[in-house]
């Protein structure tokens, strides 16, 4: 099974999205993971904006790292994968990969932690049953394609 088996998403890079190095801008990278990557896998896993309409439930971020590995440029062709790598009973901790849709290198990496919100009381709150079912089957399917190498990797000086 390869990485095609996870959510995937796909977008162009934007002529907004370039800075004066003629590339795209390192704050663009977040703006595309969260609004293509982020919002759509939590639209696939049914806890997006729709969901927050329905039920007053939504999911914030609090935490996000990314590494900018390849340049992308104005007219790129994206595509984005999603894996769930771990749950409880209100986070997800996931990890996109960001590829140049047509030449395929891993152009970025980002990887989050986000919390579920009740939004009436603007504090954390279970998710349910059926969510966790739903996110177990997720887990697993990104499970036979092993844990993503950038996971969990501490920012730093290698001395």
């Amino acid at each position: 099974m390869g990485d095609d088996a996870l959510y995937t998403a796909t977008a162009s890079v934007l002529p907004a999205w370039i800075d004066y190095n003629g590339h795209m801008n390192m704050g663009y990278y977040l703006v595309a993971f969260d609004q293509i990557a982020t919002d759509g896998f939590y639209d696939y896993l049914g806890i997006g904006v729709e969901h927050k309409q329905q039920m007053g439930k939504s999911t914030f971020s609090l935490a996000a790292n990314i590494d900018f590995i390849a340049e992308l440029m104005e007219g790129d062709p994206l595509r984005f994968t999603t894996q769930l790598v771990d749950y409880d009973h209100k986070r997800l901790h996931f990890y996109h990969c960001l590829y140049h849709a047509e030449e395929g290198y891993l152009a970025a990496t980002n990887e989050n932690l986000g919390m579920y919100i009740d939004m009436q009381t603007r504090r954390s709150t279970s998710f349910s049953d059926e969510q966790m079912q739903r996110f177990q089957a997720e887990l697993e399917r990104g499970q036979a394609l092993g844990t993503p190498e950038g996971v969990g990797r501490t920012l730093g000086i290698r001395r």
